[in-house]
């Protein structure tokens, strides 16, 4: 059942600089990363909503400045998620993992604690993989009015929980935080698209959000 406490942020935008192409269109296993990625969220959220171009077929908006970074994507879509009267918490998740699971997004949603919840992959916490709570979306929007651009201030908020793996290892293995900024994540995770793969790159890791 999908929550109504909890909402969703789905974050479709960004350059593709190392993929060549739009990677939120990328058709893996017969359906884009935008779209099977929304229909992951719609699973165990009621309302959810998109920051980027619109490839995902959910509701909408983009971040200012555009271009601005994944910070400022999740103060657009902490915006996005009041306007339509959700004034809880959300899950924000970045398009461009291709194994995530169902199962994942649910302990993440149903986690005991009133704020946010961050899983921690090889000592590194994944902020585009989270469960962000009221406090720190709206801190999200305070940071970008002060000119801040890095992720790295969130994770570090008071009262956030990290994750390590002994509480999702259960449900998801590390793949499923790797995302694929290139032909050769791709490979790496053992997947085909439906481009031909031009390049080879050094294989992606978890998302390191430390600069």
């Amino acid at each position: 059942m999908p929550s109504r406490s909890v909402a969703a942020i789905l974050l479709s935008g960004g350059a593709s600089r190392r993929m060549g192409q739009d990677k939120s269109r990328l058709i893996v296993d017969g359906s884009t990363l935008a779209v099977r990625t929304a229909e992951l969220l719609l699973l165990v959220a009621e309302t959810v909503v998109e920051v980027g171009p619109g490839v995902s077929g959910l509701p909408t908006t983009l971040e200012q400045p555009p271009g601005g970074g994944p910070l400022a994507a999740i103060a657009a879509g902490c915006r996005a998620l009041r306007e339509r009267g959700h004034t809880g918490g959300a899950l924000v998740v970045a398009c461009d993992l291709p194994l995530l699971s169902e199962r994942l997004l649910r302990v993440l949603v149903e986690w005991d604690s009133p704020g946010s919840v961050v899983p921690v992959v090889r000592d590194r916490p994944q902020p585009l993989c989270a469960r962000w709570g009221r406090q720190d979306l709206d801190a999200a929007s305070e940071y970008v009015d002060l000119g801040v651009r890095s992720l790295r201030h969130l994770p570090t908020r008071p009262g956030v929980v990290l994750l390590d793996e002994s509480a999702w290892r259960h449900v998801a293995t590390d793949d499923q935080f790797s995302d694929v900024d290139s032909p050769a994540d791709l490979l790496r995770l053992g997947l085909t698209a439906e481009w031909p793969v031009q390049r080879m790159e050094t294989p992606g890791e978890p998302h390191d959000f430390s600069q």
